[in-house]
This record gives structure tokens, C-alpha cells and sequence, in this order.
């Protein structure tokens, strides 16, 4: 009996060629960034580089040889899972109760700055695209995607611009998002530096830019003494791993059963955009199930079923880590740059991307000498990195000024999801309204206008429209 499928077929090397790719691209992108000073100053994570990398040499491939190194499709499907499997490992970790309490408030407003700068981008987005609409004919609603690529990260702007272009007309909605959140990497990097080079001119920074910090490891980060040993029969690692792939199918039958809902039509035509928003939502579902599955762990192991802590939170570290850095790196190669021959691609995503890195800076400024006056420079660089990149991006410029993580800034990029998925889940219900017409979209608009607002009235009771407060 024959499958009709033969080992030397593409079919069969396609996912392995496309993942060397991808890890090669990182491994010569982490190469110029140790070996070149000048890369190294520029923080710009590896696989932000690498995904560039990638990105030249298949155009170089395409035009001059006819030949695509990689398909497309399969990026965007990595990119669309990196975010879900990256959130749920995140979700899985045994999370200590801070003792010193000293992030209660700081994580609160946090939290409410995160959302009121997604909020910020939404209304210059906005404002930007659907005046341009009028002048030459861009997509109205493509301006929200900018809070999306910036502040979410390269996993919701490929989510909601394939969405925009498969079910709204957007065309070529899907480059314009993972475009956005490209750029929004260029953007903290070069943020990054500008703030740097501010506080070495203040003489509040005399370090190097993008020089290497040293991890202190010890063996219990691995293999605590209640923890399934490493010498198990079954891989350690490999229980991580199956773990977060549990949690993350539970979401995705959940989400599944949400579609079979909507196909029998008792939603009416309420369950397209339902649909829409549900499968969008992905990595809020993983993270949802991560919860359910840890805590159902957790409860096996204090009621004695389970003789050993199966949860490792450096491997889910690690987990999270490898997702995030394949979805940034898969999201950046996709991009179709044929897209930005076109005036009404490349005009909008142009200012917006500009106009979004300028006032994120000066708002984040703004907000960081009032709000957090003990620690502003850690605040604002890992605020600042965190809403044009990726929570990484925070991290690596905060490891800037804080090396060893001794401020609060850093407990706060940890401790304020909570407040920022509270308060900003309104705007995500706004992705599905925005594009159904011109009307909505300036709807949209002035609702968001009105929730930004309401965020800083919340971050008033704080000073912040007052002075300056005193370090």
C-alpha cells in the first residue's frame, strides 16, 4: 500500500527548510549584533534583525532568480500560534506573591498608562487614516492596527490586519499590520538611544549601549528539589512543552464551539463579526485555559494525586521566549513588499508609524516624570519599549539602566496585565466595529477619544496634569 507521498518530496522538507531559515537568520543576526558596535548600540533584538535578513535575501531570491525561499502562509501561521503558545507558557508559571507589596499601586497605574498610550495611537491611527480616506482613497480603519503593531506586538497585527483584508477589503491588510509592528521595533530601538544618550548628557547614564548582562543560574532554577527530576523517563522539558500545547488546544475547542454556535444562526449577523473577534482573540483564550490548566495542577498536587511539581517556570520562561522570538522573526519575512509601491499603502503606514514613535515618546515622558518620579528613567524605557515593540523590547532597554532588575519598573511590566486587559478590552471590541463602514470608523473614533479621557482622569488623582513631582 502506497500514500502517494514520497520523503524527498517539498511537501515533506517544507516546515524543516523554513524553520532553518528562520534560525539561521536569528543566529547571523545575533553574530553582526556581538561583533558590530554599532548594531550592538542599537539594541535591536535578533530576531527583529534576522527577520530583515530574511526578508532582503528572499526579495533578492524572488526577483532576480524566480525563486520564494519560503511560503508566506506558513510565517503567518507561525506568527498567528507564536503569540497564543507564547502567551500560554507565560500563563503557566507559578507566580510568587510579592512579600514587600511594593507594586500594588505601581502595577495599577501601569497598567492604565499602557492602555491610555494604546488609546493615544488609536486616535492619531484614526484621525490619520480617515482623513486620508477622503484624500486618496486608503483604508479608513486601517489606522487602529497602529496600537495593534505597537503596543501588541507583531501576533495581533497580523491577527487583525488578515482579518481587515479577509473579511473588510483591506488589501493587503495583513503586510500593513506586520509592516506596523516592524517598524514599531525600529522605533523603540531608536527611542531607546535617543533617551540613552539624554541620560549620559544629564550624567544620569555612563554605560555602554547594548552591552551584554550576565545571568546568575543556579542548578534550582532547573530542577527544584520537589520538581520532576531530570533524569524522569519522560523528558522534563517535554512535559512544559506538553503542557502549554494542552492548555492552548483547550482554548482553541472553546473557540470551536463558539463557531458551531455561530453556524447555526441564532446570532444572526452579529456572528460574523463574533466569529471574527473570537479567533482574534486566541492568546486571551490560551492564557485563559494556561490559568484553568495550572490551577488544576496545582490543586492535584496539594491534594497529594500528584507526588511532584510538574511546572518548571525557567523552562516556561524559555518557552515563552523561543515563541515570541519565532512569531517576531516569521512576522517581519513575511511582509509583502510589493505592497509599498502602492500610494495608499505606504503613505498612511508612513505617518502613522512616524506620528505613533513621536507621541508615544513625549507622552510617555510626560506621564513617567509624574506617575513614577522614584524610578522615571527605568519607567519610561520600559514603558516605552514595550508599547512600539514587544514586552521583550521593555525589558532589554530597561536592562539598560537597571541591570540587575532593582526597581519597581521591572516588577510593574510583570504585574500590570491584569489592569491592562481589564481597561482595555473595550478597544478590542472597537477592532470589530471600526472597519464595517465610515461612519463606524469615526464612531470609533470618537469613542476613543472619550476613553482616553477616562484614562487620564484615572491618572489624575496621581498629579498628573500638576508639577512635576520631586525624585
Amino acid at each position: 500500500m502506497t500514500t502517494g507521498m514520497n520523503l524527498w518530496d517539498a511537501t515533506v522538507w517544507n516546515f524543516v527548510i523554513t524553520m532553518t531559515l528562520l534560525f539561521s537568520a536569528m543566529l547571523i543576526a545575533n553574530t553582526l549584533c556581538t561583533t558590530i558596535p554599532a548594531l550592538r548600540r542599537l539594541m535591536i533584538p535578533s530576531s527583529v534583525l534576522g527577520g530583515f535578513i530574511l526578508l532582503i535575501v528572499n526579495t533578492i531570491f524572488k526577483n532576480c532568480f524566480h525563486i520564494e525561499l519560503y511560503q508566506t502562509s506558513l510565517l503567518e501561521i507561525l506568527t498567528y500560534h507564536g503569540l497564543g503558545l507564547g502567551f500560554a507558557a507565560m500563563a503557566l508559571r507559578n507566580v510568587d506573591k510579592k512579600q514587600d507589596n511594593r507594586s500594588k499601586t505601581g502595577a495599577f497605574d501601569t497598567g492604565i498608562t499602557v492602555v491610555s498610550t494604546y488609546l493615544l495611537q488609536a486616535i492619531l491611527g484614526l484621525a490619520v487614516t480617515i482623513i486620508l480616506y477622503y484624500a486618496i482613497g486608503s483604508f479608513f480603519a486601517s489606522g487602529i492596527l497602529l496600537p495593534m503593531g505597537y503596543g501588541q506586538g507583531p501576533g495581533q497585527a497580523y491577527t487583525w490586519g488578515h482579518t481587515y483584508e479577509a473579511s473588510y477589503g483591506f488589501a493587503n491588510g495583513t503586510s500593513f499590520g506586520l509592516a506596523v509592528s516592524s517598524m514599531g521595533f525600529v522605533s523603540a530601538s531608536l527611542g531607546g538611544v535617543v533617551y540613552l544618550s539624554h541620560l549620559r548628557r544629564k550624567g544620569r547614564f555612563s554605560g555602554e549601549a547594548g552591552k551584554d548582562a550576565m545571568d546568575n543560574m543556579t542548578l534550582d532554577q532547573y530542577a527544584g528539589s520537589t520538581e520532576v527530576p531530570l533524569s524522569e523517563s519522560m523528558d522534563k522539558f517535554t512535559i512544559q512543552v506538553a503542557l502549554v500545547f494542552i492548555a492552548y488546544i483547550l482554548a482553541f475547542l472553546f473557540m470551536k464551539g463558539v463557531n458551531t454556535l455561530v453556524d447555526t444562526g441564532v446570532l444572526g449577523g452579529l456572528g460574523n463579526t463574533i466569529q471574527s473577534m473570537v479567533w482574534g482573540f486566541q492568546f486571551l483564550f490560551g492564557t485563559i485555559f494556561a490559568i484553568l490548566v495550572r490551577t488544576i495542577v496545582l490543586k492535584l498536587r496539594k491534594s497529594g494525586i500528584m507526588k511532584r511539581d510538574y511546572i518548571n517556570n525557567f523552562m516556561m520562561n524559555r518557552i515563552s521566549g523561543f515563541m515570541f522570538d519565532i512569531m517576531v522573526i516569521a512576522s517581519i519575512a513575511a511582509i509583502n513588499l510589493n505592497a509599498f509601491l502602492i500610494p495608499s499603502f505606504i503613505i498612511p503606514l508612513t505617518i502613522i508609524c512616524v506620528l505613533g514613535a513621536v507621541a508615544s515618546y513625549i507622552y510617555l515622558r510626560f506621564v513617567c516624570r509624574r506617575i513614577f518620579p522614584m524610578y522615571e528613567d527605568q519607567a519610561f524605557l520600559s514603558l516605552y519599549g514595550m508599547l512600539t515593540g514587544t514586552a521583550s523590547t521593555g525589558a532589554i532597554l530597561l536592562r539598560e539602566v537597571d541591570p540587575k532588575f532593582e526597581t519597581q519598573a521591572s516588577d510593574n511590566l510583570v504585574y500590570h496585565q491584569p489592569w491592562a486587559i481589564l481597561f482595555g478590552f473595550p478597544i478590542f471590541l472597537l477592532l470589530g466595529v471600526a472597519p464595517q463602514s465610515i461612519g463606524k470608523c469615526i464612531l470609533t473614533l470618537g469613542l476613543v477619544i472619550v476613553l482616553f479621557v477616562v484614562m487620564n482622569v484615572i491618572l489624575q488623582r496621581k498629579g498628573i496634569f500638576g508639577k512635576k513631582k520631586q525624585k
